[in-house]
């Protein structure tokens, strides 16, 4: 049995729970999520708590056991306060800039970088350097900053790129060269 799987999940007020087969359903003042569990899990709702049990016992569940209600508590936490990531831009010149549902990056490239936000994404820049990427699925804010981070990932030698808020990167020493 999983620590974390024995943890009841709190449901704070003002968030409604459904258990509909093989997923859970939070509805919260910020927004809808439907979560899917592992089959073999089973969730139980009572005193305002979410409980996950395994309902058979098999070799390969009880790993699943922890994750199912991770899931499912980020997913409640998502509801309630959601979830950002902040990004910084570093680089003479490299900027972003938010043009209606998409981010137009100038990243030292020969054409700008265009970006689509997906539904349900938030995405706010400041001073152009700066990006928070926010929205109520854990999983889905995650990807998108590092699919941003992506289109130009942090130079080891230069330290220019995108990179997350507060992430520390080793600076590589260049070339020597003859002197």
């Amino acid at each position: 049995m999983s620590r974390i799987g024995k943890k009841p999940i709190a449901i704070p007020k003002g968030v409604a729970v459904k258990l509909a087969g093989g997923a859970v359903e939070v509805q919260g003042p910020k927004g809808t999520l439907r979560q899917a569990y592992p089959a073999g899990i089973d969730f139980e709702l009572a005193d305002g708590r979410l409980t996950a049990r395994l309902s058979t016992a098999g070799p390969g569940l009880a790993r699943f056991h922890g994750l199912a209600r991770s899931l499912v508590a980020n997913a409640v936490a998502g509801v309630v306060e959601g979830f950002k990531k902040e990004l910084d831009i570093v680089g003479v010149g490299y900027r972003a800039e938010l043009k209606g549902k998409q981010v137009v990056f100038a990243l030292g490239y020969s054409h700008a970088a265009v970006f689509d936000i997906p539904a349900g994404i938030d995405i706010t820049i400041d001073k152009q350097t700066h990006i928070t990427v926010s929205g109520v699925d854990r999983q889905l804010v995650g990807q998108v900053a590092a699919n941003i981070r992506s289109l130009r990932k942090p130079d080891p030698y230069k330290q220019k790129g995108i990179r997350y808020t507060g992430e520390v990167l080793k600076k590589k020493a260049g070339k020597t060269g003859a002197k």
